[in-house]
């Protein structure tokens, strides 16, 4: 009598499980993925360039400076490129090095472009799941949450680890020729987002006595639109690996799949 207690009990432990496995199914994953689509909505909203609905173009301006005149630096940024600047550093305490960048030849910030289009990659994941479908599998949730999951990683990490480069291809690049007046072989600068801030940088190649010797130094700002975005990004992240993580409990029992309890039984 104890063993049919117990199997009864067993049964009906799991006839709950699968109710609760369904109602997630049909229910929450639905919810959670139009909060999600709502939240990178208004993510995409504070991009400076045209995403999902929004125009782009916005326009900041910030000056990055560092103590005793060593660097200052002006700069204008629209959209994704910084569209104007003028720069002026110390090389030696007594020679002072000036250039720009005019709006003709805009410094391209390839991390908001970057970013941009992981994000806009997420939100089409959702937009493809129709708000009326019924999901038959775990396995079939995790695959969406984990696409989401991956593309809104990639978008954070365009913003908050930039690519390094070595200096040679640095001089190099096609944004060295923004400069006006071009800068002497010895030097090389360059603008990228490190989490919410803009960082310039500016480096020199000294040769002392035979030996090649690398000197840098930069100043920083806050730009407030990229903090937004990543406390976005953190949120919706959290947001489909708690989905996630309880999708996966339900998938470690094999035995749950959509309908497989007595007909019988009603689902709300």
């Amino acid at each position: 009598m104890l063993e049919s207690f117990s199997q009864k009990h067993k049964i009906y432990g799991q006839f709950e499980g699968q109710i609760e496995f369904e109602w997630v199914l049909h229910v929450e994953v639905h919810s959670v993925l139009r909060n999600l689509h709502s939240l990178l909505v208004e993510c995409a909203h504070r991009f400076p360039v045209s995403l999902y609905g929004n125009e782009g173009g916005k326009q900041d301006k910030f000056i990055l400076t560092i103590p005793q005149d060593q660097l200052k630096c002006v700069v204008t940024l629209t959209g994704d490129s910084i569209s104007q600047a003028d720069i002026s550093f110390k090389r030696t305490p007594n020679v002072s090095q000036r250039t720009a960048i005019n709006p003709e030849s805009p410094w391209k910030l390839q991390q908001i472009q970057d970013a941009a289009n992981h994000l806009q990659e997420a939100i089409h994941h959702i937009d493809d799941v129709d708000s009326a479908y019924h999901f038959k599998s775990s396995d079939e949730v995790l695959h969406i949450i984990s696409n989401i999951l991956e593309a809104l990683q990639r978008a954070r990490t365009s913003l908050v680890i930039p690519k390094k480069k070595p200096i040679d291809e640095l001089m190099k690049s096609r944004n060295m020729k923004s400069l006006v007046p071009n800068l002497p072989d010895d030097l090389a600068i360059s603008f990228y987002l490190q989490s919410h801030k803009l960082i310039f940088a500016v480096y020199q190649l000294t040769n002392v006595q035979g030996t090649m010797k690398f000197d840098s130094f930069q100043a920083e700002c806050s730009v407030p639109w990229v903090n937004e975005v990543l406390v976005f990004l953190t949120v919706a992240l959290q947001l489909c690996q708690q989905l996630k993580d309880k999708i996966s409990v339900f998938s470690q029992y094999k035995d749950f799949t959509v309908n497989s309890r007595s007909p019988s039984a009603t689902f709300y």
